[in-house]
């Protein structure tokens, strides 16, 4: 007779394998690298006002039309490639969340150039440290912080749309900036940077 194994506790938006592998293996995970960050920050922009799993769905079509997520490549767009990006079925046909991914490349670049790397930036907003919450259910974390609204307000400063504070907040989450990992979720445990 076998053992059952024993039931694998995750945070309660994780509800399909989509979700379930990116839960796993990204979500809460602190991000340094610029590409990666430059990723989460397209995604997260694209994802306003739909699912994140409709967004997911389409993460190879992205990395495909935004060259793998090299921000210089896209902060060259031309008119011509955001006509291309429009007529992208597989990505979310949006004119001015196309527009502004390109405009979010430019001003990427620019606080590269002024702060060496976008991760540099970006994580001074908690220190240099993830910040760790200890929710014990997903109903009690917040969509957006006092944090998120500084993030939100400087890159807002910086040039970049699509950048509001619940947006700036799920990038946090994303890019383990914030662990928002609920206090049962197998995830929970420290994440070493």
């Amino acid at each position: 007779m076998s053992t059952p194994q024993p039931q694998i506790i995750r945070c309660a938006w994780a509800k399909n394998s989509h979700l379930i592998r990116y839960h796993d293996e990204e979500w809460g995970i602190p991000v340094h690298d610029d590409r990666k960050l430059f990723e989460f920050l397209i995604l997260e922009s694209a994802q306003a006002g739909l699912s994140w799993d409709i967004i997911l769905r389409r993460r190879e079509n992205y990395r495909a039309a935004f060259h793998c997520f090299d921000a210089a490549a896209v902060a060259r767009y031309t008119a011509q490639d955001a006509s291309r990006l429009i007529e992208d079925a597989g990505i979310v046909r949006n004119r001015l969340k196309i527009a502004a991914a390109i405009g979010n490349a430019k001003a990427f670049l620019e606080i590269q150039n002024e702060f060496g790397s976008f991760g540099e930036y970006i994580w001074k907003f908690t220190g240099g440290h993830p910040r760790i919450n200890s929710w014990r259910d997903s109903t009690e974390i917040p969509v957006t912080t006092t944090e998120s609204d500084t993030v939100s307000r400087e890159l807002k400063k910086r040039g970049f749309r699509f950048v509001g504070s619940t947006i700036c907040y799920a990038f946090m989450q994303a890019t383990g900036i914030v662990d928002d990992h609920t206090l049962d979720c197998f995830r929970r445990s420290p994440v070493k940077q």
